[in-house]
């Protein structure tokens, strides 16, 4: 649900957008941090934020971090 927000930012397309790892953190709602395969050998780190269910609003792509490995470890950003 986030992809096309990626993009936006990025002002590219990924062909690969495959999370491959998420922790979360229970705020007025809940971030996500996720580590995502966007082709070859990059990833991205994405903090997606999701509402408390009464405030019925879309997944919204927080901020995020390139230029990522598989191996670099998915913390708080």
């Amino acid at each position: 649900k986030v992809k096309a927000q990626l993009e936006e930012k990025e002002g590219k397309s990924f062909d690969v957008f495959t999370a491959v790892e998420f922790k979360t953190q229970l705020v007025a709602g809940t971030n996500y941090f996720i580590k995502v395969h966007v082709g070859n050998d990059e990833f991205m780190h994405l903090r997606v934020f999701k509402s408390l269910p009464h405030e019925n609003e879309q997944l919204s792509l927080h901020s995020y971090q390139g230029s990522k490995t598989k191996h670099d470890e998915l913390a708080y950003f």
